[in-house]
């Protein structure tokens, strides 16, 4: 359930203009978050990257509940996603400066990932919420 509270939570601050259109004072709260964009980006990174890491430790439950484990894979490839998106910036600051090679294809991964941030968010929305639900579901 976890795991789908933190996507939702992204998602939102992925895609601000759906949380625009539906409340008026959301900018204000959207323009307080700003200046930590980066640092959540790069904490649900890596969150998502370590919820990659243990889907494919527990492999085993593909056997016994594939829902469970598919649902708990595509959630936090959208997860790492997204915060790769949001932290963008500081994670090419502390890990990628070093290496050009790497920062070069950092930047081309950006680039085609860019336009496709709002249905990522959207996507990430979705996939919480149904996360949340096999949460009670399947476990």
């Amino acid at each position: 359930m976890t795991w789908g509270i933190t996507l939702i939570l992204l998602s939102i601050i992925a895609v601000p203009s759906l949380l625009l259109a539906k409340k008026p004072n959301a900018k204000e709260l959207l323009e307080k978050i700003e200046p930590y964009q980066g640092w959540i980006g790069l904490v649900f990174c890596f969150w998502g990257v370590w919820g990659i890491i243990s889907a494919v430790l527990n492999i085993g439950w593909l056997s016994t509940h594939p829902i469970w484990w598919i649902t708990l894979l595509a959630g936090n490839v959208v997860e790492a996603i997204l915060g790769f998106m949001l932290g963008f910036g500081l994670i090419n600051k502390f890990f990628l400066s070093k290496s050009e090679a790497a920062k070069e294809k950092a930047v081309r991964l950006r680039e085609k990932l860019a336009p496709k941030q709002g249905k990522l968010g959207i996507l990430g929305l979705i996939v919480g919420v149904w996360m949340i639900v096999a949460s009670f579901l399947f476990i």
